[in-house]
């Protein structure tokens, strides 16, 4: 029998697990291919060519090893940096890192497309059942399409603990039963903060303000429309639900019109079942309002003109060939585009230990120091097929690297443990998702980013996750932290599976 104490006792969260490969002397599976065909090729050297030969072949395979092996705080190796600093040589050597479009630009047409992975995205509007209109992404290289749905979160302020809890329950409740929707990619949950004009203010208030009101009544209103948007901050959240046009491999490529059709249907169930996760109302994002999303992104000084003609009545037309940034340049650890700079930050170790569920409220709420601060979380959903056999992968490779070891680490002990409970879970019933956070700190004033960077380390750290910079790659983290959908896996040159293991 449950005491009432322990009936209050507040709900934790953690066991998140990081995908390994069983290896020798915890060098993994490409490590440990490297250790084997080096030693091969060391005795096949002494047999062939003398000791010296031997010797050399075992000195190129030790630096590789230690190349490998060597890891910094972020679990990066040597080698992983070493590539990532040639590739960003090469990106500069061919000035991939500047971008000018327009009428005097260098992009097709003069118009302001949108660079590097999402260029060549399309962008149609289309109606579900309910007769809302909805925006689709069509990106041709990868086949994805993506829906963005506009969430206005309840917020945990004044609410009981229980009923958070039932909201974070329902969260991984949808989370499990999305990857199960036909042809589903990936989930996006972008949260942005940003300084509010007022504009949204001044329209309510007047709409709803009579001839006959009082003096007393009009000025306070007046005085409250004056004050209020100074120093407060307005926080968006969208969803982006990104979708492939086969449901698998090997089945039929479904057309633009045939996907919308069928998102057309399943959309007011999908929005729906995020009401009870505490996204409070959901709605398609229509095509309009999608650019203007992306627009203000890329050029934050446009916000306050789109706030004034969306309150008076007259929404801006903004087509998608004109919704990207006139210029950019992307630096090794920033972002300059149009008439901000952007810094983007990618999770690399999850939070760490048992969380309660509002580990994440300050690094989500505005910062004084951050003009716009954006926080991607990145779902991909896996396959309840394929899930089996990754949790089972994860738990034997776990075990072995426990055992090849003479004295294994805590370490070791604790990642055992947490791939084992996994398992357990998953043949329970629960979802397995693999998960990623980008953080983006934009500033409209230079000298004001080594605050915005110290304040993304701050927050970090209240967060319990650690974070990097995306060295290299500084113009698509900023797009992949947007609602737009991409997946970034499926554009990458060096397969996913070889890319962890670097």
């Amino acid at each position: 029998m449950t005491t009432q104490a322990e009936q209050q006792k507040p709900r934790t969260y953690g066991n998140w697990t990081r995908p390994k490969t069983a290896g020798l002397l915890g060098l993994g599976q490409i490590g440990t291919m490297v250790l084997l065909a080096g030693t091969i090729a060391a005795i096949i050297g002494i047999t062939v060519g003398g000791i010296v030969a031997g010797l050399v072949i075992a000195s190129i395979v030790g630096v590789l090893l230690l190349l490998v092996a060597v890891r910094d705080k972020h679990g990066q190796s040597s080698l992983a940096r070493v590539i990532t600093r040639i590739g960003w040589m090469n990106t500069r050597r061919k000035r991939n890192h500047i971008y000018r479009s327009g009428p005097l630009g260098r992009s097709e047409w003069g118009t302001a497309q949108l660079p590097g992975l999402a260029a060549a995205s399309r962008l149609s509007e289309h109606f579900d059942s309910y007769q809302r209109p909805f925006a689709l992404i069509h990106v041709p290289s990868t086949g994805d399409y993506t829906v963005v749905l506009a969430s206005n979160p309840d917020g945990s302020s004044l609410v009981d603990q229980e009923q958070v809890d039932a909201w974070v329950a329902e969260w991984g409740y949808w989370l499990a039963s999305v990857g199960e929707e036909p042809g589903l990619q990936a989930v996006s949950v972008t949260l942005e903060t940003a300084p509010d004009t007022g504009h949204r203010l001044r329209r309510q208030v007047d709409n709803n303000l009579v001839d006959d009101a009082p003096p007393f009544s009009r000025a306070l209103l007046e005085g409250v429309v004056q004050a209020y948007p100074a120093g407060s901050a307005v926080v968006k959240a969208y969803i982006a639900m990104t979708f492939s046009a086969q449901t698998r491999a090997g089945s039929h490529r479904r057309s633009t019109d045939e996907l919308a059709r069928e998102l057309a249907a399943r959309l007011p169930g999908l929005t729906q079942s995020l009401a009870a996760t505490g996204a409070g109302a959901v709605k398609p994002l229509s095509a309009q309002e999608l650019c203007e999303v992306i627009r203000i992104a890329y050029d934050p000084a446009i916000a306050v003109d789109v706030d004034r003609a969306n309150a008076a009545g007259e929404p801006p037309e903004i087509p998608w060939p004109e919704v990207g940034p006139v210029a950019h340049q992307a630096n090794w650890d920033s972002y300059r585009h149009d008439s901000a700079l952007s810094v983007t930050w990618m999770m690399t170790t999850a939070p760490r230990g048992i969380v309660p569920s509002h580990i994440l409220t300050r690094l989500l709420a505005p910062h004084r120091d951050i003009a716009r601060k954006r926080v991607t979380l990145l779902y991909r959903p896996i396959d309840p097929g394929r899930a089996a056999a990754i949790v089972e992968a994860d738990a034997n490779a776990a075990r072995f690297n426990l055992t090849a070891r003479n004295r294994p680490t805590q370490r070791d002990q604790v990642a055992t443990n947490a791939a084992l409970a996994t398992a357990a879970e998953e043949a329970s019933g629960a979802g397995l998702v693999n998960f990623g956070i980008l953080l983006t700190a934009t500033v409209t004033d230079v000298t004001r980013v080594a605050d915005a960077r110290a304040a993304i380390d701050s927050l970090a750290a209240t967060a319990r996750i650690r974070v990097r910079p995306v060295y290299g790659s500084q113009d698509s983290a900023f797009a992949a932290a947007l609602p737009l959908g991409l997946v970034l896996p499926r554009h990458l040159q060096v397969p996913l599976t070889v890319k962890e293991q670097l």
